[in-house]
């Protein structure tokens, strides 16, 4: 487990420190409403060199940044949902792929399946700054 406290602007740290960690996988994005979990995968696609706007894909359930940048989101739909859509198989294309609002479930079968996992809990502590807990399983 790896804690960052950064401000908005440091998220380039964050990002690299991942990327050089990660390659390929899952990154469950956890934290409230406005965490930074969407601007987390922003950061990325634009490390990624995607320049087009990336936005969060909380009506769309999923989003893709190119080739091998995907993001999904389940908050309104859930786990289960997600899983009858046969999105499991999706997890298996090469790439990074980041969920919003998964949990531990959701970390669990990925594992039980052979899915590299990472999870990033983000909580706003100010406006500007942001504490980051990153654990890989």
């Amino acid at each position: 487990m790896k804690k960052y406290t950064l401000n908005l602007d440091e998220i380039d740290t964050l990002v690299e420190d991942v990327l050089a960690d990660f390659k390929e996988g899952v990154v469950i994005l956890r934290g409230d409403l406005a965490a930074g979990k969407t601007t987390f995968v922003k950061a990325v696609a634009k490390t990624f060199g995607y320049e087009e706007d990336v936005t969060s894909p909380t009506f769309s359930l999923q989003q893709c940044y190119g080739e091998n940048l995907f993001h999904y989101d389940i908050y309104n739909h859930g786990l289960e949902h997600f899983l009858s859509l046969g999105m499991l198989e999706e997890l298996d294309k090469k790439g990074l792929h980041f969920i919003e609002w998964g949990d531990d479930k959701l970390i669990k079968m990925l594992q039980n399946v052979g899915i590299e996992v990472m999870s990033i809990d983000i909580e706003k502590t100010n406006n500007d700054k942001r504490e980051y807990i990153v654990c890989t399983y």
